[in-house]
């Protein structure tokens, strides 16, 4: 009598492929050319339904229009009973893939009337045709922008270190504004620009961290568009204060008053004398 092999590979496992992992589900798929339902993965994997709710819901799927899914023609079907069954029905009815109401005919019988749904929560419109993408927040400018970045008009250490300070600090008010050194030693010159025109530090922050798209992959080309962009004039400066006139001494009475020439007081000046 034969010695049985008891380690030698089952029939099954010889379709298993090669360098599949020893333990843990291997999929082992032959693509369907007729009687197969497309199920979603949002109900297969579906975190909060029971096993027995996914698989009628799935079983549901698969019926012809018409078909009786109701408490007792399910009990019929399955092992399950009827208690089971309803409260898996319900669990579908609360997670949208399901919808029963209860219709009278005109012969006056109450049915109940079952509707499925394979995408809750999409109109059937939605399901002929594929769905549109959703609209893209317009693409940030790539590296180079359309005009070359402004230029301070001198040179001044203090404004290029609080320039390269502010560009390299912009990732802390939006991640996505994180920048290489190259780029912030490029870009220092066009926030200088700004901060001689008249701009401050914070103006000019909350202007190049503004609205920032989520799925931004160029920061700095954004960054070059805006400082580019949007720079605004120079701002007038304002003129120093007006100093007062130089203390004169009086020609006549040697009385203290201010003039912008030596000369009389009020006081002992013929002209105003005169006009008093």
């Amino acid at each position: 009598m034969a010695s049985k092999h008891l380690n030698a590979p089952s029939r099954a496992s010889s379709a298993v492929p090669g360098g599949a992992p020893r333990s843990g589900v291997v999929h082992v798929n032959v693509r369907h050319s007729s009687r197969y339902t497309v199920v979603g993965n949002h109900l297969a994997q579906h975190r909060d339904l029971s096993l027995l709710a996914i698989g009628l819901a799935v079983h549901i799927q698969s019926l012809p229009v018409g078909a009786q899914v109701g408490i007792k023609s399910l009990t019929a079907r399955f092992p399950e009973g009827e208690h089971r069954i309803a409260a898996a029905l319900r669990e579908l009815e609360a997670y949208g893939y399901l919808e029963r109401t209860r219709e009278r005919l005109p012969s006056g019988k109450v049915v109940t009337r079952t509707v499925s749904y394979n995408q809750p929560g999409v109109e059937p419109a939605e399901r002929a045709a594929p769905e549109p993408p959703a609209p893209r927040p317009p693409a940030a400018p790539r590296e180079t922008a359309a005009r070359p970045l402004p230029q301070p008009r001198s040179s001044d250490p203090a404004r290029h270190r609080t320039a390269t300070a502010l560009l390299a600090d912009l990732h802390r008010h939006h991640p996505s504004l994180l920048l290489a050194e190259r780029d912030v030693r490029r870009l220092a010159p066009g926030v200088e620009a700004w901060l001689e025109g008249g701009a401050g530090p914070g103006a000019v922050r909350r202007t190049l961290a503004a609205t920032v798209p989520e799925d931004l992959q160029h920061p700095a080309g954004l960054l070059a568009y805006r400082l580019t962009e949007l720079i605004p004039p120079f701002l007038p400066t304002a003129p120093p204060p007006a100093r007062p006139d130089p203390l004169q001494n009086c020609d006549n009475c040697d009385r203290a008053f201010r003039a912008p020439a030596p000369g009389h007081c009020r006081d002992c000046r013929p002209d105003l004398k005169e006009a008093a």
